[in-house]
C-alpha cells in the first residue's frame, strides 16, 4: 500500500496550519494508493464531515475538533476515523482493516482513533467524550 504525499501534506496542513477541519482519504482501486478524495474547509461542521462519508464504502478521515475545558481552555484535538460500513464489500473492508495501521503512522498528530461502522458509531457525543 502506497500513500501518496498529498495526503501526509494536505494533513500537515490541518494540524499547523489550520487550513481545513477535516480530509477523507480513499483507497484507489487501479494504483492500490491512498489519496486524498475531500478537503473540508475550517468554517465546515461535524455534521459536515460525517455527511462526506460514503454510505456504503470504506474510507480513513481525520477530523480537527475544537473545544474548550472544563477550566475554559481552548483545545484541539485531531481524530482519525477509520469509516467501514457493514454495507460496504468485504474486500475493501478487509483492505482499509489491513493497511490501516500503516496509513496512521504517516499521520503524525493524530491524538484519538475512531472506528465506525455506522453513523451513531461516530457521533458528535462520542467524539465530545474522547476530547475529554
Amino acid at each position: 500500500m502506497y500513500v501518496n504525499d498529498e495526503c501526509v501534506l494536505k494533513f500537515m496542513e490541518l494540524k499547523s496550519k489550520r487550513n481545513h477541519r477535516f480530509i477523507v482519504y480513499k483507497i484507489n482501486d487501479q494504483t492500490q494508493q491512498v489519496v486524498v478524495e475531500k478537503l473540508g474547509g475550517p468554517r465546515e461542521t461535524y455534521e459536515d464531515f460525517a455527511n462526506a462519508l460514503p454510505p456504503n464504502e470504506c474510507r480513513y478521515a481525520v477530523f480537527d475538533y475544537d473545544f474548550t475545558t472544563n477550566e475554559n481552555c481552548q483545545k484541539s484535538k485531531i481524530f482519525f476515523v477509520a469509516w467501514a460500513p457493514d454495507g460496504a464489500r468485504v474486500r475493501s473492508k478487509m483492505l482499509y482493516a489491513s493497511s490501516k495501521d500503516k496509513f496512521k503512522r504517516q499521520l503524525d498528530g493524530v491524538q484519538a482513533e475512531l472506528q465506525a461502522t455506522d453513523p451513531s458509531e461516530m457521533s458528535f457525543d462520542i467524539i465530545k467524550s474522547r476530547a475529554l
